[in-house]
């Protein structure tokens, strides 16, 4: 793994990593003034920027550019977007409260655990229920941001339905988390 820093940070998936950490901000601005065009265009550059994602991982990979900043920025990245759209979507009405403060609750919590197993070499690697529950919550949030009636679907009515589904993924995967947490701190071993 190549340690120098300048490599590190400026290739083109880190670069699509900080990207979507830029983007938190922007989603912020689009949903202050929400109205049926702004929805849409919080939808679209949520959904594009979040394909970025599954873009900058194949990348990385194709190129030989997996660096340790990498793989802080990529789940970063993710948890900074899908928190922030998920916390702007509370005061337009569209999501609970009590349920985004759970789910931010769970990424916090899951964060904290692998941070101090890595303290002591031990990595719990990311879950099959872990990736099923970010895709999960994209795809909840995508028609939550569209809200209003587009081509005759009530994107509000699609998006609650499947915020429930990621919210049961979310504790489901953070359950998973724990109880992998649990058995490495009696074995001291990663799963």
């Amino acid at each position: 793994m190549d340690s120098n820093p300048q490599k590190d940070l400026w290739n083109l998936p880190n670069i699509l990593s900080i990207t979507r950490i830029g983007t938190a901000p922007l989603l912020v601005v689009i949903l202050l003034s929400p109205g049926k065009v702004l929805s849409l265009v919080a939808a679209i550059v949520f959904l594009v920027v979040c394909l970025t994602d599954w873009l900058d991982g194949f990348l990385a990979r194709r190129m030989g550019v997996i660096t340790s900043l990498g793989k802080f920025l990529d789940p970063l990245a993710d948890k900074l977007l899908i928190m922030t759209a998920f916390i702007m979507l509370i005061p337009l009405e569209r999501v609970p409260a009590w349920m985004v403060a759970l789910i931010v609750s769970r990424e916090i919590a899951v964060t904290g655990l692998r941070t101090v197993l890595a303290e002591r070499g031990i990595v719990i690697s990311a879950s099959w229920a872990g990736k099923t529950k970010t895709v999960a919550q994209i795809c909840a949030i995508v028609p939550l941001l569209l809200h209003y009636h587009f081509l005759g679907v009530d994107f509000q009515a699609v998006g609650t339905v499947l915020v429930w589904l990621a919210f049961a993924l979310t504790i489901w995967s953070g359950v998973d988390y724990f109880i992998k947490f649990f058995k490495s701190c009696f074995t001291g071993e990663g799963v």
